[in-house]
């Protein structure tokens, strides 16, 4: 098992997640965070850290598309192992659902 980052962290990018992260396996792009599958250890610390829901174990059901976005991006972006600054309008992103078309496949520019 391990966990995946899924839409409620697009444009939101909270970011309490990776505080508390044993093993930095989180990677950041422009509007949202990931956990590369391969280096998570399935502690589960991250998960109620995340004020928006938007982390979930690879055990709940149609997580595919997410583990697979998670993968991909997670070997593009660059690592994350502090907790910067959410964007500006996140909470006013926080709430809205289906969020994949916000999505932008681009690295963080840190």
């Amino acid at each position: 098992m391990t966990y995946v980052v899924i839409d409620p962290c697009i444009r939101c990018k909270y970011q309490d997640c990776v505080e508390v992260c044993p093993v930095d396996c989180f990677y950041e792009g422009e509007n949202m965070l990931v956990i590369h599958p391969d280096e998570c250890i399935d502690c589960g610390v991250c998960e109620p850290e995340c004020p928006v829901d938007a982390i979930k174990p690879d055990t709940v059901p149609a997580i595919e598309p997410w583990l697979e976005l998670n993968r991909t991006h997670a070997t593009r972006w660059p690592n994350i192992n502090e907790k910067g600054n959410p964007p500006a309008d996140c909470e006013d992103w926080a709430a809205l659902p289906d969020k994949l078309a916000h999505f932008s496949a681009e690295p963080a520019a840190r």
